[in-house]
C-alpha cells in the first residue's frame, strides 16, 4: 500500500514537472520570431555608434548595441548602404563588393550578421542598383572611352537629341531632380541620371549590367550571409513610362536570389499611391506603405481617427488580390522624411500615439533609429540623420560626431541610458507595444476590421485570427472618452493591455487622454 502510494506520488510529480516544462515552453514560444511579420529597425551606420572614437558610427559600433535591440524586441535590421562611396550618404556606389572604410571591413560585417543571428534577427543591407556613383570604375571608364565594355552599362545620348532639353517630371517624393540629362565635358554625349548627376542610371536593357546585378547579390546573400535587400528607388530602374519593364525585373531579380536562398527577404521602395505600388508585388513581396506613415501622422495631429483604418484595410484588401502572401512593410517616417517627433511639434503624447498605431495596425513595422527616444530632426537630409544618443554627452563613448546635431541634442533628446530605467520613457512605451504585439496572433498576423464609435477620436478596430480576437481602442485626444460598446462588441471583455487608468465596466468603456486599451474576446 505504501509503494502504491509513493508511486502515485512519484506520478503526480512528474505530471506537474512535465505540465510545469510544457507551460515554460509555452511561455518561452509565446514570443518566437515572426520576421518578415515582426518588428525590424532602420539603421544608418555613420551615425548609429562609434567604436573606435573617429566620430564615425561603425559595424563593430553596431555588433555592441545588438543586445540594446534585441531587448527592444527587434527582429530585422535594414542597414542603410555601407559600400564604398563619396558621399556621406552612400547611395552612390563605388564599389558592390566591399564595405567602405570607415565603417569596417567584410569580416566585421560577417561577424556583424553572425551575432545578429545568434539573437534571432535578421540583416538585411541596402541595394543600391538604380544608379552607381559617376566615381564608379565603370562609369570613370565608360565617360571617357565611348568603345568602353562598360559603355553600354549607362544610358546615353547625342548633344542635339531633343529629349535632353525636356525636364524630368517629379512623380515621387523620392527625387526633385528635373535635368535628367548631365553633360559630359568635351563630349558630344549626355548621360541619364535620375538622381542627379553624381548618380548616373544604370541601363538595365543591357543584358551584361543585368547579369552583374544578379553577381552582386550572389555575392551579399551566400558569401555574407545577408537575409536580403532593401531595394532603393525600385520603380525607376526603367524609365517612367516603362512601368510593366520595371515589374518584370524585380520578378526576374527574385527568382534569381532564391536560387541562392529560397527564403530571401526583398522588400522595395515605391514611393506612390496604392494603385502604382500593386503591380511590384509580383516580383517584391515586401514594399514600404507610405501611405500609412502620412496618415498615422494626420490622425495623431488632428486627433481624430478620420479614414485612416478604413483605407488601411482597403490597400491591403487590394494588395491581397495581386499577392495574398504579401508583406506590408509600415513605418511612421524614413531616412527620407521629417521625423516624427519634429511632426508632431515635438508633443511626446502624439509621438507615443503613432507608435501605438504602427505597432497594433497590420503590417511589418519599420522603426526608424532614435525614434524610440524620441529624435527630432527636420530636412536637410544630414539632419534627419543625426548621431543617436546612447548616454549623457560626458559618458557617452558610442556617440558619432561626424556631424554637429541642430534636433538631436542633449538638451532636446533624453538619452537611451537614462530612458530604459524610467518606465514612463519614450523607449520603454516603445518596448511595451513591441512586447504587446510580439505575444498576441491577432496583433501580429490579425485581420482588420474598422470599427466606428461614437467619438471620433478614438481609433478603434478589431484584429483578428482563428485562435485569437482583439478589440483596440486609441484614444488620439487630450480628453478622456468615456463610450459604451455595441451590442456586437460586448463580448470584449478581458483586458489584454491599457495603459494610464483605461478601464471596462459590464460594457462601459474609459480611455483617458493619449491612451490605449486592448481588449480580448
Amino acid at each position: 500500500m505504501k509503494k502504491l502510494f509513493v508511486l502515485k506520488a512519484a506520478a503526480i510529480c512528474l505530471l506537474f514537472l512535465t505540465s510545469s516544462i510544457s507551460l515554460l515552453n509555452a511561455q518561452q514560444n509565446s514570443n518566437v520570431s515572426v520576421w518578415p511579420r515582426g518588428v525590424s529597425y532602420e539603421i544608418f551606420v555613420q551615425s548609429f555608434a562609434d567604436s573606435d572614437g573617429n566620430g564615425k558610427g561603425d559595424i563593430k559600433g553596431m555588433t555592441s548595441k545588438l543586445d540594446y535591440l534585441k531587448d527592444l524586441g527587434v527582429e530585422g535590421i535594414w542597414l542603410m548602404p555601407m559600400n564604398p562611396s563619396p558621399s556621406y550618404h552612400k547611395y552612390d556606389v563605388t564599389d558592390y563588393y566591399d564595405i567602405h572604410p570607415d565603417y569596417g571591413t567584410l569580416a566585421d560585417f560577417k561577424e556583424f550578421i553572425a551575432e545578429a543571428h545568434k539573437r534571432n534577427i535578421k540583416v538585411i543591407m541596402d541595394m543600391v542598383i538604380n544608379h552607381s556613383s559617376r566615381s564608379h570604375p565603370w562609369f570613370v571608364d565608360a565617360r571617357s572611352n565611348p568603345n568602353s565594355p562598360y559603355r553600354d552599362y549607362y544610358v546615353w545620348t547625342h548633344k542635339d537629341d531633343p529629349q535632353t532639353t525636356v525636364e524630368g517630371r517629379i512623380i515621387a517624393g523620392d527625387s526633385n531632380n528635373r535635368n535628367r540629362w548631365v553633360k559630359v565635358p568635351n563630349s558630344d554625349y549626355l548621360y541619364y541620371s535620375y538622381f542627379g548627376g553624381s548618380m548616373p542610371d544604370l541601363n538595365f536593357d543591357n543584358p551584361k549590367l543585368r547579369e552583374e546585378i544578379f553577381k552582386v547579390g550572389r555575392f551579399w546573400l551566400s558569401e555574407v550571409k545577408v537575409d536580403g535587400f532593401r531595394l532603393d528607388a525600385a520603380r525607376h530602374i526603367f524609365p517612367d513610362e516603362r512601368p510593366k519593364d520595371n515589374h518584370q525585373w524585380w520578378v526576374y531579380f527574385r527568382n534569381e536570389m532564391q536560387k541562392v536562398n529560397k527564403d530571401v527577404y526583398l522588400v522595395g521602395e515605391v514611393w506612390a499611391p496604392a494603385e502604382i505600388v500593386g503591380p511590384y508585388m509580383k516580383g517584391l513581396p515586401a514594399l514600404f506603405n507610405f501611405d500609412m506613415g502620412a496618415a498615422i501622422t494626420k490622425a495623431v495631429n488632428e486627433e481624430k481617427e478620420g479614414a485612416l483604418t478604413a483605407d488601411h484595410k482597403k490597400i491591403r484588401d487590394f494588395y491581397q488580390t495581386i499577392n495574398p502572401e504579401y508583406v506590408d512593410a509600415t513605418f511612421i517616417t524614413n531616412h527620407d522624411q521629417n521625423r516624427i517627433m519634429s511632426m508632431v511639434n515635438n508633443n511626446p503624447d502624439k509621438a507615443k500615439m503613432a507608435a501605438a498605431l504602427l505597432l497594433t495596425l497590420p503590417g511589418s513595422p519599420y522603426l526608424y533609429y532614435g525614434e524610440e527616444i524620441g529624435m527630432p530632426g527636420k530636412k536637410p537630409d544630414q539632419n534627419i540623420r543625426e548621431p543617436f544618443l546612447w548616454d549623457a554627452k560626458a559618458k557617452d563613448k558610442s556617440r558619432a560626431t561626424w556631424i554637429v546635431p541642430r534636433y538631436g541634442t542633449d538638451s532636446a533628446v533624453v538619452s537611451a541610458a537614462q530612458q530604459i530605467k524610467d518606465k514612463s520613457s519614450m523607449f520603454n512605451h516603445y518596448k511595451t507595444f513591441i512586447q504587446v504585439r510580439n505575444t498576441s496572433k491577432a496583433l501580429t498576423y490579425g485581420e482588420l476590421q474598422p470599427v466606428k464609435l461614437e467619438n471620433a477620436a478614438l481609433c478603434s478596430f478589431v484584429r483578428t485570427t482563428p485562435d485569437e480576437s482583439v478589440l483596440v481602442l486609441h484614444n488620439l485626444s487630450g480628453a478622456q472618452a468615456d463610450v459604451n460598446l455595441p451590442e456586437n462588441l460586448q463580448g470584449y471583455k478581458n483586458i489584454l493591455f491599457k495603459n494610464k487608468d483605461a478601464s471596462i465596466r459590464n460594457s462601459s468603456v474609459k480611455v483617458p487622454a493619449y491612451s490605449t486599451l486592448i481588449l480580448k474576446r
